[in-house]
């Protein structure tokens, strides 16, 4: 019972110490104060070096552990760079990007495809 009662308050803890919701105008500008459109672009739509991240569907508590310790060529952000609340503030603002078109949608790759698949 005391073992229960000790992780229900540390979790408790944890829960407060985690940023809930995230102020979209400040993820903005700390996106690129801290250079991450560098790699993942202005729109997160990605890049060669960086993916895209526009309405990611990696949950929150997800996005945050791969920016503390991520996979690859990508630099970690600690909270000294960055706080959890700044993440935060990205993710929201990640989240309020337009998710991507498909690629039937967008006109230039719609008629290259029709040039490539030539006169019907």
């Amino acid at each position: 019972m005391r073992i229960a009662i000790a992780v229900a308050s540390m979790m408790g803890l944890f829960a407060l110490a985690q940023p809930t919701t995230g102020d979209v105008e400040n993820g903005r500008r700390v996106f690129v104060k801290d250079g991450c459109y560098e790699c993942h672009g202005f729109a997160g739509q990605g890049g060669r070096d960086g993916a895209r991240l526009a309405q990611t569907s990696m949950p929150a508590p997800s996005f945050v552990r791969y920016v503390r310790r991520p996979a690859g060529a990508m630099p970690a952000f600690t909270q000294k760079v960055l706080s959890d609340q700044e993440l935060a503030d990205i993710y929201a603002f990640l989240k309020s990007l337009p998710a991507a078109k498909p690629g039937a949608e967008i006109p230039l790759l719609k008629n290259s495809r029709a040039r490539q698949r030539g006169p019907v």
